[in-house]
C-alpha cells in the first residue's frame, strides 16, 4: 500500500473548476472564463489549467470550441456521460426512455405538487399558441419540464435534465413532422386533472396516453 500522498496541481485546479460548475457559478450553456483569467485567479501554470479543462471535458462537463471558447455542457459527470452516449441514441430510444420518466413523473406530481407547481403546469398547459415551430417546442418542452420539476424527485429530476437536450430535438422533430403526433392539449388537460385530484395512477395513465401514440408511431418507421 502507498503512502497517502497531497493531491496535486492539477486535481486542485479540476476541483475548483468543478466546484463552479456544480454550484451553478457557471450556469449550462454559458462559456467560462479564459485561460488566461483562470490561470489569474487560480495562480497555476498554463499546463496546469489545460490539463485540468481538458480532464473536465473527456467528463463531459465542458466543451471546448477552438477558436470560441470553453462551455458548460453538463452540471455533473453522470450528465455528461448520459449527454455523450444520447447523441449515439435514435429517436424510439429516446422516446422510449423519456416515456418512462415522464409517466413516474406525473405520478408522482399528482402525490407531491405544490399549489405553485399546478398552477405553473395550468399556465404552460393553457398559453396561446403563436403557431410558430419554435414557439410550439418551447411550449412543450417548458411543459414536460415543470411536471417533472411536479414530482419532486430529484434523482428523477436530475435524470431528465440529462437528457433534455435529446428530448428537446425528438419534440422538435414530433412536432415539425405531420406524421407524428406530441402535443395534444387534451392529455393535457386531463393530465391537470388527475394532477389537481392528486391521482397518481389517473395521472400516470394519463401521460401515458400522451406519449404511447408516439412511441408506436416512430416504431413502425423502423
Amino acid at each position: 500500500m502507498r503512502a497517502v500522498t497531497r493531491m496535486s496541481l492539477v486535481d486542485q485546479a479540476i476541483s475548483r473548476l468543478r466546484e463552479a460548475i456544480v454550484s451553478g457559478e457557471w450556469p449550462v450553456g454559458e462559456r467560462i472564463p479564459s485561460e488566461p483569467e483562470l490561470v489569474g485567479t487560480l495562480g497555476v501554470a498554463r499546463n496546469t489549467m489545460r490539463e485540468a479543462v481538458r480532464a473536465l471535458a473527456h467528463s463531459g462537463m465542458l466543451e471546448v470550441r477552438h477558436g470560441d471558447g470553453t462551455y458548460v455542457r453538463a452540471q455533473n459527470e453522470t450528465e455528461g456521460v448520459l449527454q455523450r452516449r444520447l447523441q449515439l441514441a435514435d429517436l424510439l430510444e429516446v422516446v422510449t426512455v423519456r416515456r418512462g420518466l415522464e409517466v413516474e413523473a406525473a405520478r408522482q406530481a399528482a402525490e407531491r405538487h405544490t399549489t405553485d407547481d399546478l398552477a405553473r403546469l395550468t399556465a404552460l398547459s393553457r398559453s396561446p399558441d403563436r403557431g410558430s415551430l419554435d414557439h410550439r417546442v418551447t411550449r412543450a418542452v417548458d411543459f414536460h419540464n415543470a411536471l417533472v420539476d411536479a414530482s419532486h424527485n430529484q434523482l428523477l429530476i436530475e435524470l431528465y435534465r440529462a437528457i433534455i437536450g435529446a428530448v428537446t430535438l425528438g419534440i422538435r422533430q414530433a412536432t415539425a413532422d405531420p406524421g407524428l403526433s406530441d402535443v395534444g392539449t387534451r392529455e393535457h388537460e386531463e393530465l391537470l386533472a388527475a394532477i389537481g385530484d392528486r391521482d397518481g395512477d389517473r395521472a400516470a395513465q394519463a401521460a401515458a396516453r400522451h406519449l404511447d401514440p408516439l412511441v408506436a408511431q416512430v416504431r413502425a418507421r423502423l
